[in-house]
């Protein structure tokens, strides 16, 4: 890629960064709504009011909806699905309530429908792509078979990204490539006239190469007999010339020379004797040459009339049967005309096929940045509007010339705004985003109150039966997101998979709680390594008994395949990544595609959904857990996380730890409520085993490679189980150390390290003891840990109690192996070399930039201070009210900020000398 730009870099710029701006979109939606009530805008702003409750809206029902939608009286639709449509049909705004499964989609795809055999224009927008081309497709549906509906009667403005609307319409409905293949079409058509007007013009040749033997001959003929008669007249002049020469030259010769006393007189009359004589010469000549010319025209004659009387045969006959030239030349007067119209066509295709467009399907960020997107537009329908952020929503009801159509859920997924939680901004700007930007059309519309309870309003028609989840997972969304107005359901209570023992219930809790590894690392909320194993044992489970295709199947057939059954939906990235890896690893490429955000799962459905909590690594449940209330994020993620399950809903849960954390009345705790009640409940240890050290030696590799949890009485000797199996290194990860530990594993290490594995101990450094003789005894440890070959390195503030060994098997939990057992240690051990890689990489990164207080270093700091003179610079190494001050170069300030919390005073650069010590600071102290 080259980038461009207008700055002035210099000729080896030593850091250039590449950011998107995420305010670009926002600026031009500023920009458009501050031109709205100029005459280039094309926001009507009466009908944008209506998005915010301003204005009254005619509101009616169509009598006779079977005008504008076709096959009405036998469409599956239930009476809140028909009066949705009906209303649309005949009002000004409709608000359209569509909780999951609810038939939305549908709905509005008749309300599209309707609208255009209205002879209406309606401009059809959606948050994300995929959720227009879900829509489309289903338009398309309904008008395919319209006439001129390949001519790009429906289009879809911006890239289309849903495969299978992609392979069913993308030649009908992308611009770019309905122009290629009208042009191939017109490039056809003018091919074809082209060789019409070629064949026409050979066909009139034929005729007129008879023609113009025939006129040859004619020709020909008379030309021979006007060279006979030259011929004959030239032979005459001849003769007569050579007649009157004759007698001159003898006159001549009598004359002879002009002497004598007569000698004028002899010349006068010679002179008068060769004038006569050049002048029949002359003649004489002139005869000459016609009689040449008549006997070459002669003979020209003669081959002419042989060789086209000769070719006249030839060319009768091939005339034979052609049309006559008259109609020939119509024939091609015509085609040049239609080439003529097809080349002005192939010009202006793009016009034309904009001019043809009566439905557009497009994001509300391509109508916002667009000038131009139909010619005219009378129908403006918003889907998923409660994903929409409120400026951008009302810019786009302000493009409808005669009908507003807002359909979504206000339950589900909120729009992505970050003005909210910004943490440098103000209060008052805080306040300005949550009120004119976070908030969705139906609240700014006045449909929903502060508390998240609907309102009636006439504008609104919500639908209140699902036809995607069966009963029970219905009735924990309805716990969850809709206690208020509870969702019906319309379909059977069959589970459409194969029976599989694993998920015979609709809903199952696998309750990871007791099971779960505690850490204290600030994003320690964000994964959690036993769910991730839970999951793991989970889609072996369904492999097993064949409700998901094993890693050698081959063909899987649509329908049956591991992403068409399955899908995993997690809150957090981290958890989505390591599970997306870990899975592909274990499972096969098939298998990464299970896993996602709640973000990215809206608007999908899976027969089997698996939810994961994460919650309970950590200290608390993390941000997706903090709302409280119906309009929360926290309701609106869990309703979009819950309600894609069709079949079998799973939710893998540390019941204990967010019984514990969650707030009274939160609708997560609903959510545990419901399940605990009414879930087939299972516990962590069901799915992954507990195993004892024994064990070990005698499973197969399949059996040893999956997730097993230990008892702290187990681990010492499972653990040396896999220490005396390691080939190239060891890394132990133990915050503390200490002596009888220290003493039994520094034999086996020393000797696997004198076998040539390399092995590693990360623990902390000695410094952070909070007293001298346990500083001195933990120096010992790491003196007696390196005489046996081990190589120590310290980590400051480290808590990580982790074993990886050959960078393939990881144990994780809560057992420092190096320091003597709590009662209720648990280890977990996994073989997965992607789960050792994030191990390690997650443990990296969350090492303290700041080392640890001491007050044995502060008192110190504090019982050596420097003594200067006034006006005296403190020198680097001098302790000065608490400054340790530093000589950091230039170039270095950035690495010193960032490792040690560096400060520069104007003059000198320093750091806490009650937290930062000498020997961390050795780089830019002082030597010796």
């Amino acid at each position: 890629m080259r980038l461009a730009t207008k700055a002035d870099l210099g000729a080896n710029p030593g850091n250039v960064q590449l950011r998107l701006d995420e305010a670009a979109n926002w600026a031009a939606l500023a920009e458009r709504i501050e031109a709205v009530g100029e005459k280039s805008s094309p926001v009507n702003a009466q009908r944008a009011g209506w998005l915010v409750g301003q204005g009254t809206p005619r509101v009616a029902q169509e009598a006779n909806p079977g005008r504008w939608v076709a096959n009405w009286p036998d469409l599956r639709l239930n009476s809140r699905q028909r009066q949705a449509v009906t209303q649309a049909l005949a009002s000004e705004a409709l608000f359209l309530w569509g909780p999951p499964g609810t038939g939305k989609t549908d709905v509005v795809a008749h309300i599209v429908e309707g609208s255009y055999r209205q002879g209406l224009n309606v401009l059809f927008l959606a948050p994300t792509k995929v959720a227009v081309d879900q829509a489309l497709e289903r338009i398309c549906d309904l008008l395919a078979r319209e006439e001129r509906f390949g001519e790009g009667l429906v289009q879809r403005a911006g890239e289309i990204e849903l495969p299978s609307l992609r392979n069913r319409y993308g030649e009908r409905l992308d611009p770019a490539r309905i122009a290629a293949r009208l042009m191939h079409d017109i490039d056809a058509a003018l091919s074809t006239a082209t060789d019409r007007v070629k064949e026409a013009r050979g066909a009139v040749a034929l005729h007129d190469t008879v023609a113009d033997l025939e006129a040859a001959i004619s020709d020909a003929a008379t030309a021979h007999a006007n060279a006979v008669t030259a011929e004959t007249n030239a032979n005459g002049a001849i003769l007569k010339a050579e007649a009157k020469a004759a007698p001159l030259r003898l006159k001549i010769s009598k004359v002879g020379q002009p002497t004598g006393i007569f000698a004028d007189r002899k010349a006068a009359k010679l002179r008068e004797l060769q004038a006569a004589l050049g002048e029949e010469t002359g003649k004489l000549s002139a005869a000459k040459q016609a009689l040449g010319s008549a006997q070459r025209t002669k003979r020209e004659a003669v081959g002419t009339l042989t060789n086209s009387r000769a070719a006249l045969p030839a060319a009768h006959a091939a005339a034979a049967g052609v049309p006559p030239r008259a109609n020939l030349v119509l024939t091609i007067t015509a085609c040049q005309q239609e080439i003529d119209t097809l080349s002005e066509r192939r010009r202006r295709i793009q016009d034309d096929i904009r001019s043809q467009c009566r439905v557009l399907g497009a994001t509300v960020a391509k109508a916002v940045q667009s000038r131009k997107l139909l010619d005219r537009i009378d129908v403006v329908v918003i889907d998923e509007a409660g994903m929409v952020n409120l400026p951008s929503a009302w810019f786009a009801a302000g493009l409808a010339g005669k009908r507003l159509v807002v359909a979504g859920d206000f339950r589900q997924l909120p729009a992505v705004i970050k003005g909210e939680g910004d943490r440098k901004a103000s209060t008052a700007e805080r306040s300005h985003s949550r009120e004119w930007a976070a908030r969705d059309a139906f609240h700014a519309a006045g449909l929903v109150g502060p508390s998240g309870a609907v309102r009636q309003d006439p504008r609104l028609v919500a639908l209140d039966t699902q036809y995607r989840m069966r009963k029970a997972i219905c009735a924990v969304v309805n716990d969850v997101a809709y206690p208020d107005s509870p969702l019906k359901t319309g379909r059977d209570d069959n589970s459409r998979l194969p029976f599989a023992p694993l998920i015979d219930a609709p809903v199952i809790l696998v309750d990871t709680s007791g099971k779960c590894i505690r850490s204290t690392t600030r994003d320690a909320h964000k994964s959690n390594v036993v769910h991730e194993a839970v999951i793991h044992e989970l889609t072996r489970g369904l492999q097993y008994e064949k409700v998901l295709p094993g890693r050698k199947w081959q063909d899987v057939p649509e329908g049956e395949r591991a992403t068409d059954r399955l899908g995993v939906i997690a809150p957090y990235r981290n958890q989505v990544k390591a599970l997306k890896g870990s899975l592909a690893y274990r499972f096969g490429e098939d298998y990464e595609g299970l896993v996602d955000t709640v973000h990215r799962f809206q608007g999908s459905q899976r027969p089997v959904m698996v939810v994961d909590t994460v919650a309970g690594a950590g200290r608390d449940p993390g941000f997706f857990y903090s709302g409280l209330g119906l309009s929360s994020s926290t309701c609106r993620l869990l309703n979009v996380a819950l309600s894609r399950a069709q079949d079998h809903l799973v939710v893998v849960a540390d019941v204990a730890f967010l019984r514990r954390h969650l707030p009274p009345g939160s609708e997560a705790l609903a959510m545990l409520d419901n399940l605990q009640a009414h879930a087939q409940t299972i516990s962590a240890d069901q799915l992954i085993p507990v195993r004892g050290a024994e064990e070990l030696a005698e499973l197969s590799d399949e059996e040893l490679s999956r997730p097993a949890f230990f008892d702290q009485s187990e681990v010492p000797r499972a653990v040396t189980w896999d220490i005396e199996r390691a080939v190239r290194g060891i890394e132990v990860y133990s915050a503390f150390i200490d002596q009888g530990p220290v003493t039994r594993w520094a034999s086996l290490l020393g000797a696997r390290a004198a076998q040539g594995v390399s092995v590693t101990v990360f623990t902390r450094p000695p410094e952070e003891q909070k007293e001298a003789a346990a500083e001195a005894r933990h120096k010992l440890r790491v003196d007696q840990l390196r005489a046996a070959g081990c190589r120590v390195e310290f980590r400051d503030r480290m808590h990580e109690k982790v074993l990886i060994l050959d960078d393939a098997v990881l144990w994780h939990g809560s057992k420092n192996l190096l320091a003597n057992a709590g009662p209720t240690d648990i280890m977990m051990r996994i073989t997965d070399p992607d789960s050792c890689t994030r191990v390690r990489r997650l443990m990296d990164s969350s090492r303290m930039e700041k080392p640890a207080w001491n007050p044995r270093r502060t008192e110190a700091a504090k019982a050596v201070p420097a003594q200067l003179k006034p006006g005296e610079r403190p020198a680097p190494g001098v302790v000065l009210n608490g400054r340790l001050y530093l000589n950091v170069p230039f170039h270095e300030k950035d690495e010193a900020k960032q490792q040690l919390k560096a400060k520069w005073d104007g003059k000198l650069w320093h750091v806490d000398a009650a937290t930062v010590t000498r020997e961390q600071a050795a780089r830019w102290l002082p030597q010796g």
